[in-house]
């Protein structure tokens, strides 16, 4: 499995209701080995960062795209479903029974559920409001998506294990194509090997290990 090695910071980093400022993301790892194993096309740059500090797991993406798909109809899951967006999955272990998926968009909508394997969706399970908050921005040529999951949180759900969550990061770019419908590429970091794109299976996670 590919590994992620995931920095500790000093927990008072944290600076009121932002998740942390921009100087402690230079103490993170740089992600950039993203793949789109079921397209040919070129896609844009990814960038994944994540630090923790006992209480919190932060993570950072930066994409540098600025051709955003944003479907606004309302903001429910299929509009979130139907939009640019990243995605963290987390599992306790490679049944998958059960595991959590945060599906967070360009605007830093959020489509949290609980999944079994054979994608069995409860849309009704809802991670801990109090113990996750995201926020996002864009620029001229990119846009990040920005959260902070507690450790409390992870920990009550069994996702922490040796200090290692077993973790699916991905992202879903949205482009028009030759009929004016707006189709997705499918991008991860871990090449599930699967003839048709497919997160929601075991060999689409990796690991990020919580130094200490």
């Amino acid at each position: 499995m590919k590994e992620y090695q995931v920095v500790l910071i000093d927990e008072n980093r944290r600076n009121g209701d932002s998740i942390l400022d921009s100087s402690s993301w230079e103490n993170a790892n740089s992600l950039v080995d993203f793949s789109s194993p079921w397209s040919n096309e070129s896609f844009s740059k990814i960038e994944f960062r994540a630090l923790w500090d006992f209480d919190n797991l932060y993570f950072k993406f930066k994409v540098f795209d600025s051709e955003i798909y944003i479907d606004e109809k309302d903001n429910g899951f299929d509009s979130i479903g139907n939009s640019d967006r990243v995605e963290l999955f987390f599992r306790k272990n490679n049944s998958l029974n059960p595991y959590y998926c945060l599906e967070m968009d360009t605007s830093a909508r959020l489509m949290d559920f609980e999944a079994l394997p054979g994608k069995v969706f409860d849309f009704d399970w809802k991670w801990p409001k109090e113990e996750i908050s995201l926020k996002s921005s864009k620029d001229e040529t990119s846009f990040t998506v920005e959260g902070r999951i507690s450790v409390k949180s992870l920990n009550q759900l069994g996702l922490i294990q040796d200090n290692v969550i077993e973790t699916g990061v991905f992202r879903a770019k949205f482009s028009i194509d030759e009929n004016q419908n707006y189709e997705p590429t499918w991008i991860s970091w871990v090449n599930p090997n699967t003839a048709e794109p497919n997160f929601h299976i075991a060999s689409s996670f990796g690991k990020l290990i919580l130094l200490r």
